[in-house]
């Protein structure tokens, strides 16, 4: 099978890109525009100690909003399957610019989508009837979820961030160009993802990063705000069984089975490098000292929790990491992965608050 990936090197897609060398032998096209937490490093030639073979990989620089570029890309590359990742995806940075998440993830998966429309038309009826488009969305399309409950397939859309409203708007569409066109597609719906190459904006990087560097450890509100957290690769391995296994029209929520108050994922990491990395900055005599309350996000849900039921039953997937496993494997992974994480700092980010809805010129001044 040839397999399309869009996004395929940011956190999630290049854990699928690297599951998808590394456990199947289908040829990967990775189309990414590589903007700033974008990063081909995330995908090294090595994996699981065997050589990948070049001939199964390819990277096309282009950007899902650009037409041309992606009709080269199917022309070229003859894809059997599309798993759609590229998205801007961070809450805060949604705040303070909206305007690009609408672009990158509305119009952006509008091309997308009528150029695979396109391309499958012209495809032979064998062809056509096995072709997949394998949209992954988020679960904050469904808004906050209250203190009891699970999000289920079935749970009434109601986002809350300019991102999440991207992201609602986005699965609408791929639903539409099913209906509407008969697009063979499948979704899928996951929680909070965390584990090796993520971008250091986010909780857990963000949190081991600046512990390791002595920095504050912002903690939003009261840190009371409660997720379901996902290992990424075990997610990586779940998209793969829905895209393969999965019915056709048919949403399949991922999660973690890890509901975690945002206070208690911080403390544990302190833990973690207390033990691990005892060698503390200098002044810092524990961890758990650098931690700080600060305003909360605007609009910020209180609590995500995922019903992971359906996947389970129809495609028999289940989470491997636990919550402590995959923490520990991911401290780990960034106390031994210095070079990645300091050269995905850059200029456009470098550990500064996002979310209050100024832009970065603002912020400056």
């Amino acid at each position: 099978m040839r397999i399309l990936v869009t996004g395929g090197a940011g956190f999630i897609g290049s854990a699928v890109v690297r599951f998808l060398l590394r456990e199947t032998g289908h040829s990967v096209l990775n189309v990414d525009a590589l903007t700033y937490a974008g990063n081909l490093a995330s995908i090294p030639l090595l994996a699981g100690g065997a050589a990948i073979d070049r001939q199964r990989y390819r990277f096309a620089r282009v950007d899902i909003r650009d037409r041309d570029g992606l009709e080269q890309c199917f022309k070229s590359f003859q894809p059997d399957a599309i798993m759609h990742l590229a998205a801007e995806t961070h809450v805060d940075r949604s705040i303070d610019g909206p305007a690009e998440f609408v672009s990158a993830n509305v119009t952006g998966t509008c091309t997308l989508l009528e150029v695979t429309r396109s391309y499958w038309r012209g495809l032979a009826p064998e062809a056509r009837q096995n072709f997949r488009f394998h949209h992954v969305s988020t679960d904050e399309v469904f808004g906050d979820l209250g203190a009891n409950g699970y999000f289920s397939e079935d749970t009434r859309y109601d986002p809350s961030s300019p991102y999440s409203a991207s992201k609602a708007a986005s699965d609408h569409l791929v639903r539409a160009w099913h209906r509407t066109f008969g697009l063979p597609v499948v979704l899928s719906n996951c929680s909070n993802n965390y584990g090796p190459y993520q971008f250091p904006e986010k909780l857990i990087p963000l949190t081991i990063t600046n512990a390791l560097a002595g920095e504050p450890l912002r903690v939003y509100g009261d840190g009371s705000q409660v997720r379901d957290w996902l290992y990424v690769e075990d997610h990586a391995r779940a998209l793969y069984r829905v895209l393969t296994r999965g019915a056709v029209g048919e949403t399949y929520n991922i999660g973690g089975h890890c509901e975690q108050r945002n206070l208690e994922v911080v403390t544990g990491l302190c833990d973690i490098l207390e033990e691990v990395a005892p060698h503390k900055p200098f002044g810092v005599s524990r961890y758990r000292d650098l931690i700080c309350f600060v305003a909360d996000r605007p609009g910020h849900d209180r609590r995500y929790a995922i019903d992971a039921g359906k996947i389970a039953r129809e495609l028999e997937w289940m989470p491997a990491e636990t919550f402590e496993t995959g923490l520990r494997k991911t401290v780990l992974w960034y106390l031994d992965n210095e070079n990645w994480w300091r050269r995905a700092d850059t200029p456009l980010y470098s550990g500064e608050r996002l979310g209050l809805g100024e832009t970065q010129e603002e912020m400056r001044e």
